[in-house]
């Protein structure tokens, strides 16, 4: 039961997102036939691969195993934006982070 919840999770938040099976599969690196038995509960699956999915759907890891989102909700989409940064955009990005980090707390 619990196995189909999360598969059930998975597959809508995929499809929310317009992935394909095949698509989705390939983004995190597993099987399409596994990714469809993970999605309808036959099978679980390694702390890797949930990590893998909760990143590439943009949600947090206790979302796709509780349905619950954690407190700090939306953070992995600011992390994915940072990841995809260049190195010296980083730098750049840390200032404004800070500007703004000192301006929520004076505030």
């Amino acid at each position: 039961m619990v196995n189909a919840q999360i598969g059930e999770r998975i597959r809508e938040l995929r499809e929310i997102q317009n992935y394909t099976r095949e698509a989705f599969a390939e983004k995190i690196d597993i099987s399409t036939k596994f990714l469809y038995e993970i999605e309808v509960g036959k099978k679980g699956f390694s702390a890797e691969t949930l990590c893998r999915i909760a990143q590439a759907l943009s949600v947090s890891c206790d979302y796709i195993m509780f349905g619950k989102e954690k407190r700090y909700q939306g953070s992995e989409k600011v992390i994915c934006v940072l990841e995809a940064l260049e190195p010296k955009q980083v730098s750049k990005m840390q200032d404004i982070l800070k500007i703004l980090y000192d301006i929520c707390g004076s505030v």
